[in-house]
């Protein structure tokens, strides 16, 4: 359909007079009406902006706009810029995070940090492709500047909204819708971890040259699917995503025949990677394996595509970490760690729902095995490995990206105090964990994904999480805010601060204002004018 017809077809719909006004102004209007739902005239609206780049008169896409500064500076001493786009460029709003805004903004004493929770919170709304229809109740969600839904990462982009769920309706709405088409993506595809919008969309599909000549079995379709590296902690944050919206809501809808088909393919998933490689008569037994051909930006992986043989543990194995780099060996704790805490959480809302209560003893017995299984091959070296192949070796690193083992406080699998996690985070925030590096103005995790001496600021955010100590946390908090334009950037440059990867990371926006909010319940005199914690939404 042409871009005019498009319009033309929104400006009906509402009854509105398009006849004196420019293309872009009735897609503003379509934007922020206050009468707008999440109806079929959002993916209008959504695939118009995809035309036009975002970009026309004054609307710029985001991934360009988040490059350089803009607005005025915070009043702070390092004078960030005001990084969200104009209202009506906006891809959503709502008034229960901009009230969110509002209050913390008043609270927080250093206004470098007030501008820096203006900029993230939001970001996952304000400055997302997105597209949902009401009637079929799905929504796409971009990560950043990439154009393509990662399981993971909307799993992490929407935590911090978790308290304006029962609050905020039309939030809600999206929210369930971006669950049901995460459960049409796993129902089909539960080895694969990222994807394109979905064919109601209207939006074109993206080319991922990293996919290209990467052979995956079972196979996929690339009209569908963007990549498919399997992430165990993918199809995790899928229940951590659902875990969420039902807690906050109370809305069992959500676990429709859809999404029960998503579980049982998880389930499926879980079976068949906990599995050894090689069988009683040495069979070896492969169910999903990933290579890239010769000439292939993804490079080749030994054994065909299945990576390093693995004995069994008890845990379940992954091809690739959350990093999306392939895994040493298969048994990857911090996602094991992940899974297990999930299942205890999917279980417990299944048990409220009434709903499945055979999945939900399921889900009880996996989550206990696994959690066994942890301790007996990962946690019994202290500090915890990161990995393991159960045949006796172990590797011992992290990096960045959560789930990780810096995480485990975070995931709720380990207490901050717990004599193991701390001292497995010392050692991870230290020459002892190779992928730790530190630089004048900046140190912390990095990983392969990028190089060993370009850290992550979400590797500082996790350190927050885990920490107790005032002094430390402060540390960590103004070395992030010392990086980058007022976002929160993938990695930054030890050698020279000023150089980052990514400008435009949203799940790190959204993990940032997480922190906040988290500091702002339990210590609430590091960053408010006071000691009275807030939460949103009370």
């Amino acid at each position: 359909m042409a871009l005019v017809e498009l319009i033309r077809n929104a400006c009906s719909e509402l009854s509105w007079d398009c006849s004196t006004v420019t293309l872009l102004q009735p897609l503003r209007r379509l934007v922020n009406d206050t009468t707008f739902k999440l109806d079929r005239l959002a993916f209008a609206a959504m695939s118009v902006m995809g035309a036009l780049g975002v970009g026309a008169a004054g609307c710029p896409d985001y991934s360009t706009y988040s490059q350089t500064p803009h607005g005025n500076p915070s009043a702070g001493p390092l004078g960030l810029p005001f990084m969200r786009p104009n209202p009506a460029c906006r891809t959503f709003n709502s008034t229960s995070v901009e009230k969110v805004i509002l209050d913390m903004n008043a609270r927080l004493k250093d206004p470098d940090i007030a501008r820096l929770f203006e900029n993230t919170f939001p970001n996952t709304l304000g400055e997302h492709s997105m597209s949902g229809t009401q009637d079929e109740n799905l929504a796409f969600i971009i990560t950043g500047d990439i154009s393509a839904q990662w399981l993971r990462d909307t799993g992490n982009q929407f935590a911090h909204y978790h308290d304006l769920l029962s609050i905020d309706q039309e939030l809600a709405t999206l929210v369930k819708a971006v669950i049901n088409n995460e459960a049409r993506y796993i129902s089909e595809y539960p080895y694969c971890g990222a994807f394109q919008p979905p064919p109601e969309s209207g939006l074109p599909p993206s080319y991922n040259p990293w996919a290209d000549r990467v052979v995956v079995n079972p196979p996929v379709n690339n009209l569908t699917v963007f990549e498919c590296k399997y992430e165990l902690d993918s199809l995790c944050s899928f229940i951590k995503l659902s875990t969420s919206y039902y807690q906050a809501t109370g809305d069992s809808s959500m676990m429709n025949a859809n999404w029960l088909s998503a579980i049982d393919q998880i389930f499926r998933v879980m079976s068949e990677q906990s599995q050894p490689s090689f069988d009683a008569d040495f069979n070896f037994v492969s169910y999903y394996n990933w290579t890239g051909l010769a000439g292939s930006l993804a490079g080749s992986v030994n054994n065909g595509g299945n990576g390093e043989p693995k004995g069994y543990t008890g845990m379940v194995g992954t091809s690739h970490r959350p990093s999306d780099d392939l895994s040493v060996y298969a048994f990857l704790t911090s996602a094991n760690a992940m899974l297990s805490v999930e299942l205890t959480n999917l279980a417990t809302i299944l048990d409220h729902a009434g709903i499945a209560p055979k999945v939900s003893v399921q889900a009880k017995q996996w989550s206990q095995s696994i959690k066994e299984a942890i301790y007996e091959h990962a946690v019994s070296f202290d500090p915890v490995a990161i990995s393991t192949h159960g045949l006796g070796s172990v590797y011992m690193m992290d990096d960045a990206n959560v789930p990780s083992l810096l995480s485990l406080h975070y995931l709720g699998f380990l207490d901050r105090n717990d004599s193991t996690y701390v001292k497995t985070k010392k050692m991870l925030m230290s020459r002892q964990n190779p992928y730790y590096a530190k630089g004048q103005n900046f140190s912390g995790i990095g990983g392969p994904h990028i190089d060993a001496w370009n850290p992550w600021p979400m590797s500082q955010i996790t350190n927050i999480f885990g920490s107790d100590d005032d002094e430390e946390i402060l540390e960590s908090l103004y070395m992030i805010a010392n990086a980058g334009l007022g976002l929160i950037h993938e990695s930054i440059d030890i050698y020279n601060g000023s150089e980052y990867t990514r400008s435009w990371f949203a799940w790190a926006n959204s993990y940032f204002s997480e922190m906040i909010l988290d500091l702002a319940q339990r210590k609430p005199y590091l960053v408010f004018n006071s000691d009275e914690p807030y939460r949103p939404g009370q």
